[in-house]
């Protein structure tokens, strides 16, 4: 496998239509910004796999293969985070061939596989990083990480001290006691016209 690529030229393979080539490649990816945290991608740079068909008419068909390691924050507990990820993208790259058969990573012939790379692996990324399928999170009360203290509960009599202003509303308007905070209405009156 050969230094990092940024580019690499198809044309320099010089397929005639119907001929395809194996590449491994090393690609450089910068990080991954996902939900405000940085997410590291190794090893760096990722040896991929691209397979490259000639089509009729300058165009090319392409299949990238490759595994990363994602790195960073738990998005449940904040724990530090190593999840493995298999990639498995096409391209269809046909100029003049009409919309959606022109690939963003082929121009004139040059492929840019770290932009590629980049976008395939954000597609075969779940909704959630976790440390472990079965993370538990952090508590919505306290913020104890419900990994190390699966037994971990809360009073919930007591009522937390942010809402507790609220408790002296009397939402349900009972006729003895005035609901705080409600305005007086005052009745609409209709008038019709009926000099037409």
């Amino acid at each position: 496998m050969s230094d990092a690529h940024d580019s690499f030229d198809l044309n320099s393979l010089r397929l005639a239509a119907g001929e395809e080539r194996r590449l491994e490649l090393a690609v450089s990816v910068e990080p991954l910004l996902l939900s405000d945290e940085t997410y590291l991608v190794g090893p760096l740079p990722v040896p991929v796999q691209i397979r490259v068909a000639r089509t009729s008419h300058r165009g090319y068909t392409l299949q990238l293969r490759f595994q990363a390691t994602l790195t960073g924050p738990c998005m449940r507990c904040l724990a530090p985070a190593s999840r493995v990820f298999a990639v498995d993208a096409r391209e269809l790259s046909q100029p003049d061939g009409g919309e959606g058969l022109d690939s963003p990573y082929v121009q004139a012939g040059l492929l840019d596989p770290s932009a590629w790379v980049r976008d395939a692996l954000m597609l075969a990324l779940p909704p959630a990083i976790l440390c472990t399928d079965d993370c538990a999170g952090l508590c919505v009360v306290c913020g104890a990480d419900l990994n190390s203290s699966p037994g971990h509960v809360h009073d919930q009599a007591g009522t937390d001290p942010r809402w507790a202003r609220l408790a002296e509303l009397n939402l349900a308007g009972e006729p003895d006691q005035p609901v705080v905070g409600a305005r007086r209405q005052t009745p609409v009156v209709r008038r019709t016209d009926t000099s037409r």
